[in-house]
């Protein structure tokens, strides 16, 4: 577990059985190096920095979010193959956005022509100087639909081309698109993730 001891404790939630942390770190400065270093030593946990400097702490999923995790992450691979136009990660890849922060969402999906305009050293590295042309990060127990919303919007400004924020507790869905209101569905049925990706359909039933 991460020692606090020297940084300035930002925010603490607990849930029946999860902690929600984060830290500013932002005298630090952390290197990417030390950031991988940072999640490799403590990989049960789920940690994120935001373009402020914060290490954003989370314990790991419970199984029945794990297994909707799953269910999106097959969908979307199942239609990527198909497809053939992008790569699907799940959510321990992370990405580093232009405006500085690392983040994992829940799935995402890039254009393997601008994956493979990387480099060898920054497609092996964490974190991936990319932000992902699709993204899907889905609401938990111990999430708060706020915070959730300010990354969807984030992705956005930082280049990514459709994000879906699903919440499964409140039975809504949120989708984003460059330049468009950001469009609440009470409800939802089937999602459709065209033009973007063509003919990617996610029936939202499957996490309830």
């Amino acid at each position: 577990m991460i020692n606090s001891s020297g940084y300035m404790l930002q925010d603490l939630r607990r849930t029946d059985s999860e902690v929600y942390l984060v830290l500013d770190v932002s005298d630090v400065g952390l290197t990417d190096d030390q950031f991988f270093r940072l999640c490799r030593d403590n990989d049960d946990l789920h940690i994120e920095m935001s373009a402020e400097g914060e290490l954003i702490i989370m314990s790991p999923n419970r199984p029945k979010t794990g297994h909707k995790h799953a269910r999106i992450l097959q969908r979307l691979a199942n239609w990527a193959e198909g497809d053939g136009t992008g790569n699907v990660y799940d959510a321990t890849s992370e990405f580093a956005l232009p405006n500085g922060s690392k983040r994992a969402p829940d799935c995402s999906w890039i254009l393997k022509s601008r994956w493979n305009s990387l480099t060898e050293e920054q497609q092996d590295g964490f974190p991936a100087p990319i932000c992902p042309d699709f993204v899907i990060e889905v609401r938990s127990p111990n999430d708060r639909i706020k915070r959730l919303k300010a990354k969807m919007t984030e992705y956005i400004d930082n280049g990514a081309r459709l994000a879906w924020l699903l919440d499964p507790i409140d039975n809504k869905a949120y989708v984003y698109r460059p330049g468009d209101p950001i469009q609440e569905i009470e409800q939802p049925d089937v999602l459709s993730g065209d033009p973007i990706l063509p003919g990617f359909r996610f029936d939202f039933k499957e996490i309830l």
